[in-house]
């Protein structure tokens, strides 16, 4: 009788202990804590980057006016030059020549004229013959104008205060008006310009954020632009747009953009790269950081929390914030939602999580 009361007692005790194992598997795993930021809105600026060549406001091309060897080259490479100043010489020895014979042509026929203006004053000879010679003086007079003017073509001037560029051909070398290369090119670069491509929705974009009643007051009211040098380095020197082309170009769809920079120190020079920066202010506009986001399929997606507290995945439209810290969101999130900024690639969509909000500026100033 004790044998069967304790078979049975004992086979009780492992029915308890199976259905006590059994609800345990039944318990939920621990809800974990996740950083989410409540949306706000708030005042930025996008800062939007173009590849920009740079030129000064006058680049001229130095090309002789007459045939001639080069004789003498007054100035070097890089310097600095005023309007007016001798840049190149040309050998003008047989064009000498034929000036004095000119010259001489040019007495002998004034000596004719001044022979026979007598005669026709008296009516000894018709005045056919003097105004014969008078043709030939006017002739004579012209030649020797044409090549004392060829002569001091020879001596090639700068026509503009600037900077001289390189020198491709040396003393000796035969040039004329139909030589490819020039002499040399001289820039001034007193204020230099910038030209560069945007699209016609960037170009959209900042006109239509820009303040001013017409095409042209918008312009005039955009923010200073700044050129970033060839070397990463921002020039100390802000500039301001000028124009934008009144057409896109049909092949590519851009606008051409020219923006003019100072250039007190001569530091810039035609020929040069860079990158432009145009900021755009925006206000009362929805931040994300960009880490709180993830590609899929080709959209971006922000990780929201809804009213039972579970992940959801939603498409957002953004735009890029200069820093490369953060998205300007344009479509996709409203002022009630939470965004996960923690935990992102991570957490699932449906999971629950114990949302721990904080602001956005945490994210920038941690605290210790």
């Amino acid at each position: 009788m004790n044998k069967k009361y304790f078979t049975t007692l004992f086979t009780i005790s492992l029915l308890i202990l199976s259905c006590k194992n059994k609800d345990d598997s039944k318990v939920a795993p621990p809800v974990s804590s996740y950083k989410v930021v409540q949306v706000s809105k708030d005042n930025t600026t996008l800062i939007a980057e173009y590849p920009t060549k740079l030129e000064g406001i006058t680049d001229i091309d130095i090309r002789p006016k007459v045939d001639g060897y080069i004789e003498k080259i007054y100035v070097d490479e890089g310097q600095e030059v005023k309007k007016g100043q001798i840049l190149f010489k040309l050998e003008t020895q047989t064009a000498t020549q034929d000036a004095a014979a000119a010259k001489a042509k040019v007495d002998a026929a004034q000596v004719e004229v001044n022979r026979l203006k007598p005669l026709v004053d008296r009516k000894i000879i018709s005045d056919v013959q003097l105004e014969t010679a008078k043709a030939n003086l006017a002739n004579a007079k012209s030649t020797y104008q044409g090549i004392i003017a060829r002569i001091n073509y020879a001596t090639i001037k700068s026509p503009v205060n600037g900077i001289v560029g390189t020198l491709p051909l040396r003393i000796g070398s035969y040039v004329s008006s139909q030589t490819v290369q020039p002499l040399t090119r001289i820039s001034d670069i007193s204020k230099v310009y910038a030209y560069f491509s945007i699209n016609e929705k960037e170009q959209l974009d900042i006109m239509m954020n820009a303040e001013g009643e017409t095409f042209q007051d918008k312009i005039g009211n955009m923010p200073p632009v700044n050129l970033v040098l060839s070397n990463g380095v921002v020039y100390q020197e802000t500039g301001k747009i000028e124009t934008f082309s009144g057409q896109a170009n049909t092949q590519t769809g851009s606008f051409n953009v020219r923006a003019s920079f100072p250039n007190p120190n001569r530091l810039l020079r035609s020929g040069a790269s860079g990158t432009i920066q145009i900021p755009t202010n925006l206000k009362e506009v929805i931040l994300i950081p960009q880490n709180a986001t993830v590609e899929l399929q080709d959209k971006r997606i922000a990780l929201i929390v809804d009213k039972e507290n579970k992940v959801k995945f939603v498409p957002i439209e953004v735009r890029a914030v200069s820093g490369g810290k953060y998205f300007v969101v344009d479509k996709g999130l409203t002022i009630n939602d939470k965004f996960l900024v923690e935990g992102v690639g991570i957490v699932t969509e449906g999971t629950p999580i114990k949302p721990e909000v904080i602001n956005l500026k945490e994210l920038d100033n941690p605290k210790k």
